[in-house]
């Protein structure tokens, strides 16, 4: 039986796509998680007809994107013209604000998650990329973090790097399906690595999973509830016994 949300989230896509035939306009959804990314892609990618689909969240490797649909002729317009904007957070170097405690505060102010995409901090800084209606919130509204005092502002560009630590798994498979793939990762059985994905506990490249004969390929992210999100990094040769030999990079 098909989830009654994916059919809301179908509508919504279906929307954008004849709100933009019909205007001859660009139209912007709000922000996608990673899975809804992922599906907005693979539906756009076959039922977009004749517009181009575009997504964005502030810099390249931001997770939550905003989807744009739009005619051929905005190209240049995309995603420069996205209803977002990077705001700016200044707070003192010894205090060690964190991801959640911007995100409470965002929703402890009645914002909806989806009008805020990646919160990326750093020693004495942090940035949010959030919608042009969340942004004039913001800026006017936040002198506190919780207990700690920040300065806002909207003027600056992006200029946090963005780093992600993993740690490195490495070891052999008997083949690259799924379920072998996460036993490794998971450092379980390939019973129990099967149960799993079979639990729609295993998502890969943000999709649930649902065989576990899938056959994996470098590149892919694997994410494990309860286990964390891996990449599938390298694929390394095999052994005189024929399993393969494999590299996954777990995010920590």
């Amino acid at each position: 039986m098909s989830d009654p949300g994916d059919k809301l989230f179908i509508a919504r896509l279906e929307d954008m796509v004849s709100r933009s035939e019909r205007d001859g306009c660009a139209v912007f959804s709000s922000f996608f998680d990673e899975r809804q990314c992922a599906e907005a892609e693979a539906w756009c990618r076959f039922n977009a007809g004749g517009l181009k689909y575009a997504l964005w969240g502030g810099f390249p490797e931001a997770r939550r994107k905003m989807l744009a649909v739009y005619p051929d002729y905005l190209e240049e317009c995309i995603p420069g013209d996205m209803p977002m904007k990077c705001i700016t957070f200044t707070y003192r170097t010894e205090d060690n604000l964190t991801h959640r405690d911007f995100l409470g505060t965002f929703m402890g102010m009645q914002l909806k998650r989806e009008t805020v995409g990646d919160i990326i901090t750093a020693q004495g800084k942090a940035q949010a990329f959030v919608t042009d209606v969340a942004a004039r919130l913001l800026v006017s509204s936040v002198s506190k973090i919780g207990r700690t005092g920040v300065k806002v502002t909207d003027a600056q560009p992006f200029d946090i790097e963005v780093k992600q630590d993993f740690k490195i798994i490495t070891g052999t498979v008997a083949s690259l399906r799924l379920d072998c793939v996460v036993s490794l990762a998971a450092n379980v059985s390939r019973e129990n690595a099967a149960r799993l994905i079979r639990s729609e506990k295993v998502d890969v490249d943000h999709i649930t999973a649902h065989s576990v004969s899938a056959e994996l390929a470098e590149g892919n992210i694997i994410s494990i509830r309860g286990c964390g999100r891996f990449i599938l990094s390298g694929i390394n040769g095999s052994t005189k016994k024929g399993r393969i030999h494999i590299e996954l990079k777990k995010y920590i």
